[in-house]
């Protein structure tokens, strides 16, 4: 059948009666039936003369053109590329099972890489890789197709592409894409904000986190995550965009150590590294802790001395400064008269009561309210001025101030006049002249009262912030509200509008989500709105449901897929014919083969054609159910094929007892042939090796001496050899026999094994122990007499060594103690406070004879600096000669060049 655009239509002027001839060079019209002829063709679809379609007798078909032929030759190479391509889609569409071997091997893949980047940090930490979730996602997500996406295209990030990461919310960009929103930022606040604009610094916010950047902050180049690697290379045994070197970046917040990842997306880990540090309260001795932790709590009483300098902090050990005192004392207000129950931390404080104390002037009392210290001059004594502030009298405080009668020219709340009345008491009336008001917009004036706002009716042109709106604001005076629209452009997505506020520059990314569905519909992933076109489809858990196409009645369980199911992988299960076994091979009745075709090549312009993939059926493999079969040497029974069995030698030592009864036939398993003709699977045979091996019988246990007698039946005799051993105290070298030590119990070699000296190791008080050479470490109490003295160091008394050890006697001192204490501080103060005086008077002898050695300098300094500095001739006219040189010589150059040209 002809192609649709090849085959006759029922076009105008077709199948009608008319007269219309055949054109020239016309192409012949296949039938539309096999079974059915087209008038004007005969039977073997040739041409024939007769009626055409018009139903004309002169319808006689004429030779096809060139065109005609070159048209039909690009049609049928256009034709054969399209099978060729249809054909190899099919060779690749791959199953799912081989998908999902595929994605195991990618997974395991991806988990060396992420061991390799944790070795460094897990060395540190034993392999503790609990604080490593955060870095872990970070690091999947660089590995999965689709799971970065650019917030600003809305596109995956690649591996080959340059990108730029946020320092705030590690956001990953696409560097053209944050080069142009950092540049439209900037130009649209400079635009709006610069009175001359471009002159301003102007920073720009992160698409994401709104983390502000300055200009000059604008990535230009493509680094690493670490930032040490500008354009690092693409390699598959490593991260996306990393340089596979150690981060060595400094932890936040900062301890001193730097991050011992290899060079990694997101945030860096807390640091892996030991530190010994003590705690909030420095009571408890320093231990290792993990430096990300380092701070910790002994849960012991602080005990630090409160703000209020009376009472112990009793909170336990915490970070920081003592919570104020929460005790309640009895406490005086300022003024003495109230007393009351206030905590200890706010011991200043004051009562309600006004002072009420007479002043200075025996008229007037304080008004003050309870307050410190003397009340003050009396508010009205001294000179007071009039109400409206011009003339100024000494009257007694029992009496006010009159009015002076002149006008009180007080500036009134309109700031432009003042007030007409006499000098008055209290505030001035409103100002009521008439004035010329402009509007606030500045478009208008009108006549009218000085107190009273003008506003005109005129609405304002001016865009607001947006830049997409007008204002329309009555009397606006040019500072516009922000625009309360709403935006409505197309996001990213291209499927939704921008539902925020009218504002400026780029619209945040679409904040809908899109189900993207596997073949069965059960499982959906959520995308964001945009992605769900490149978005891979979710592995679904759902069983496929597809009928089998082999010899087994049901299709192995799989998972829901796209495209064709995968071969079938269940046992064959037919009965073999030569033995009567059961098939065990998977399934071979859809086995794909390649089928190469080698035809005869017109020329090496042809190119051969790509080989054939054929569906057949493959016969049953061999047989491979195991069958027991015993070695030559009856050693072991292994299974074996089927097909393969037979004697063997399963390559181990022969193993039989040699003749000397000690060792046994080294060679590899073979045939035995014994003389009796016996079974005996441990008598050699007359193809084993004959012994010539030492002795090698064990010896008594603790014996490190060899046997002096070659290979032979029996005990061994008895070792005679001395030992050489160190006493229980490393000092002594003693000499024991072998076969002593040996056989001897404990307490005997604890004995054999001690030199009858005193111990020389000394007990935990320091003094030497009194036993004699003992194994472990020294045991007992120590009897001996040590003095001890009070913290003074004037009582002194003995006490045996243990009790003193242990703190069960203390020396404390007396009221003659405390007197001398006492006496010794004071004397100590006051040469203190002597040695300060002594010092400010030296200081101020040595500051005054300092300045008058200055003045003395200044003055010769200021009579040698002057120095007269005169001009020379040249100096004076150089300006006058060097000018007409010049225009010389420019001249002479201008004619040498037009007569040249």
């Amino acid at each position: 059948m002809e192609p649709a655009w090849r085959q006759p239509g029922r076009g105008r002027g077709r199948g009608r009666g008319g007269s219309s001839v055949a054109p020239e060079n016309a192409v012949p019209r296949a039938p539309r039936d096999k079974g059915v002829q087209t008038p004007g063709a005969s039977a073997d679809g040739g041409p024939r003369p007769g009626r055409g379609r018009g139903g004309t007798a002169a319808g006689v078909l004429e030779p096809i053109s060139d065109k005609e032929l070159s048209t039909q030759a690009r049609f049928e190479e256009i034709r054969r590329s399209n099978q060729a391509v249809a054909q190899k889609l099919t060779e690749t569409q791959y199953s799912s099972s081989s998908d999902e071997e595929g994605e195991e091997e990618e997974d395991g893949k991806q988990g060396k890489i992420l061991a390799s980047t944790f070795t460094t940090y897990t060395n540190q930490s034993g392999g503790d890789i609990t604080d490593l979730e955060r870095t872990r996602q970070y690091l999947n997500d660089a590995f999965q197709s689709g799971a970065i996406t650019c917030l600003i295209c809305i596109a995956s990030v690649k591996r080959n592409q340059a990108i730029w990461s946020c320092s705030g919310c590690y956001c990953i960009f696409h560097m053209p894409c944050i080069q142009k929103w950092a540049k439209d930022s900037i130009f649209l606040v400079s635009s709006v904000t610069d009175e001359d604009f471009g002159k301003k610094e102007h920073p720009w916010p992160c698409p994401k986190c709104r983390f502000e950047y300055k200009p000059h902050q604008t990535p230009n180049r493509y680094y690493c995550y670490c930032g040490k690697v500008e354009d690092p290379p693409l390699d598959p045994w490593l991260l996306p965009h990393s340089c596979g070197q150690v981060c060595d970046r400094e932890f936040k917040p900062s301890c001193g150590h730097r991050c011992l990842l290899l060079c990694h997306p997101g945030p860096c880990p807390p640091c892996p590294k030991m530190v010994t540090v003590t705690c909030f309260c420095k009571k408890a001795r320093p231990v290792p802790r993990r430096c990300s932790a380092k701070s910790w709590s002994c849960k012991q009483t602080c005990g630090r001395r409160l703000p209020c300098g009376q009472h112990p902090c009793q909170s336990l050990c915490h970070e920081g400064d003592c919570q104020p005192c929460p005790r309640v004392s009895t406490q005086r207000c300022l003024c003495g008269r109230s007393v009351a129950e206030r905590l200890c931390a706010s011991p200043v404080w004051q009562c309600e009561q006004v002072c009420g104390r007479t002043l200075s002037c025996g008229n007037h009392t304080c008004e003050r309210v309870c307050h410190r210290g003397p009340c003050g001059e009396c508010p009205r004594s001294g000179n007071r001025a009039c109400p409206c502030g011009k003339s100024k009298c000494s009257l007694p405080c029992t009496e006010d101030v009159p009015t002076c009668g002149d006008t009180c020219d007080k500036v009134l709340e309109c700031g432009l006049h003042t007030c007409s009345m006499r000098c008055h008491r209290g505030a001035c009336e409103t100002c009521r002249q008439e004035v010329e008001k402009q509007c606030r917009c500045g478009k208008h004036t009108k006549r009218m009262p000085c107190h009273k706002e003008y506003l005109c009716e005129s609405k304002c042109t001016k865009t607001r912030d947006c830049l997409r709106h007008l204002c329309k604001r009555k009397c606006c005076p040019g500072n516009c509200p922000p625009c309360d629209q709403s935006c409505g452009r197309a996001l990213g997505c291209r499927n939704h509008k921008c539902p925020s506020v009218c504002h400026r520059g780029s619209c945040y990314p679409c904040p809908e989500t899109v189900d993207v569905k596997c073949q069965c519909g059960a499982t959906v992933l959520a995308v964001p709105c945009g992605r769900e076109r490149a978005t891979k489809p979710p592995r679904c858990k759902e069983i496929c449901r597809n009928p089998p196409t082999c010899h087994h009645a049901s299709r192995e369980r799989h998972r829901c897929h796209f495209g064709t199911c995968p071969p079938c992988q269940q046992a064959c299960q037919r009965v073999l014919s030569k033995c009567g076994h059961v098939c065990p091979a998977p399934c071979h009745d859809e086995v794909m083969l390649k089928k190469t075709v080698k035809p005869q090549l017109a020329g090496p312009w042809e190119q051969p054609p790509e080989p054939v993939f054929v569906q057949t059926a493959l016969p049953c493999p061999p047989c491979q159910v195991p069958i027991p079969q015993a070695c030559l040497g009856n050693h072991e029974v292994s299974p074996l094929p089927c097909h393969a069995v037979g004697p063997y030698s399963c390559r181990r030592p022969c193993g039989r007892l040699l003749a000397c009864g000690n060792h046994t036939c080294a060679r590899e398993c073979h045939s035995v042939t014994l003389p009796d003709r016996t079974e005996d699977k441990q008598k050699a045979g007359k193809e084993c090796h004959q012994c010539e091996e030492g002795c090698s019988c064990p010896r008594p246990p603790g014996c490190p001496h060899p046997c002096p007698l070659p290979c032979h039946s029996g005990d061994c005799p008895s070792c005679t050899q001395m030992i050489r051993l160190k006493c229980h105290c490393k000092i002594t070298s003693l000499f024991v026999e072998c076969l002593k030590i040996t056989t001897a119990d404990n307490e005997t070699k604890r004995l054999l094994g001690s030199c009858k000296n005193q111990c020389p190791k000394q007990l935990q008080c320091g003094h030497r122990c009194k036993e004699t050479c003992h194994p472990g470490s020294c045991v007992g109490i120590c009897s001996q007499k040590v003095k001890l003295r009070c913290p003074c160091k004037r009582i002194k008394r003995e006490y045996p060594c243990f009790k003193a050890h242990e703190g069960l006697v203390v020396v404390e001192c007396d009221e003659a103690c405390k007197d001398l204490q006492k006496k010794a501080s004071e004397m100590k103060e006051a040469e203190e406070k002597a040695a300060i005086e002594e010092e400010k008077r030296r200081q101020q002898a040595e500051l005054e004879a300092f300045e008058k050695r200055l003045k003395g300098r200044r003055k010769k300094t200021k009579r040698n600096n002057e120095v007269d500095i005169k001009e020379t001739a040249w100096q004076k006219y150089k300006m006058y000669i060097m000018v007409p040189v010049c225009g010389f010589l420019l001249a002479v150059a201008t004619f040498y060049l037009i007569q040249a040209n």
